[in-house]
């Protein structure tokens, strides 16, 4: 057996004993594309002087050189067979990962959707774009889930991803480049679709241009086969509201169906935490959103 096929099958075993969290499970057999080696730890590099969101920290990684996925299962009797793979978000280069990660999943668990959170690649590359490495994860990530999703008890047709800031970027990136993987194939995993059946884009950033204006980055393109969109942003948030505007309005073009959200005031970075501000209730709006769109139905 080779060793790609050992690790993997070590993978579905300990897919095949699922509970309410699995096991973290590595995306890549041996060290990512593009990295020459992992260094096999994740730092935590939060510190006491970070801002609180409603007066909790929030735990920052960084230093990710081996990817993982863990799938968070929701209750057996609430089950829909939906799943939504979350991507934290952090600039390229933390991962807020309880904050807009392990706390997203348990929200998406208590309605009946499954959830998988990716653990991408920060920080930045040197060399290469911000998103490239964290696209090859994500892309690895949809195709390990959809690949078994049948053994998973997921719907295959029901896989959507959800990201905040740079990880809303990401899930952006990921749904204009899906036709084809940005790394060479390692299984069968790669074989499987990885376009997300809808996504849910909070905050998103890096969506249009710093100097201004509504035009969308062409890495993160609108076209016709762009998935199903529902967006959240506050007016007053400083990495620029037009992101969700702009977006929207290529959706619009393309007649893409989506649902915006914008308030006049929120900032930055609030997960679903809930504050005295508005747009902390977005939950309950991508809620109603899922469940217009049938995705709160028992498969």
């Amino acid at each position: 057996m080779t060793p790609s096929l050992l690790w993997y099958s070590l993978a579905l075993v300990g897919a095949a004993c699922l509970e309410a969290q699995s096991p973290p499970m590595k995306l890549w057999p041996g060290a990512a594309p593009g990295d020459k080696a992992a260094s096999g730890g994740t730092g935590e590099t939060t510190k006491p002087t970070d801002n609180l969101v409603d007066g909790r920290p929030v735990t920052a990684l960084g230093d990710v050189t081996e990817p993982t996925l863990t799938v968070y299962r929701a209750p057996a009797a609430k089950d829909t067979g939906t799943t939504v793979v979350v991507c934290p978000g952090g600039g390229y280069y933390i991962l807020a990962i309880d904050l807009e990660g392990t706390e997203v999943c348990e929200w998406f668990n208590s309605i009946g959707v499954n959830a998988v959170l990716v653990k991408y690649r920060v920080p930045r590359r040197e060399g290469r774009p911000p998103y490239a490495a964290p696209l090859q994860d994500a892309q690895r990530a949809v195709g390990i889930v959809r690949s078994h999703a049948a053994q998973w008890g997921l719907d295959p047709e029901r896989i959507g991803v959800l990201g905040f800031s740079a990880g809303g970027n990401l899930c952006a990136v990921l749904s204009a480049n899906s036709a084809s993987r940005t790394y060479p194939r390692v299984d069968a995993s790669d074989d499987a679709s990885c376009r997300p059946d809808f996504q849910l884009l909070i905050y998103p950033a890096y969506l249009v241009d710093d100097k201004g204006g509504y035009k969308i980055a062409p890495e993160a393109a609108v076209t016709a086969g762009t998935p199903p969109t529902f967006l959240v942003m506050a007016e007053d948030d400083p990495i620029r509201v037009e992101n969700v505007i702009g977006y929207a309005m290529d959706l619009k073009e393309a007649k893409v169906p989506f649902d915006l959200h914008v308030y006049p005031t929120g900032g930055h970075g609030y997960g679903l935490r809930r504050t005295k501000e508005f747009v902390t209730t977005w939950p309950a709006r991508a809620e109603d959103w899922m469940r217009s769109r049938g995705l709160l139905k028992k498969g």
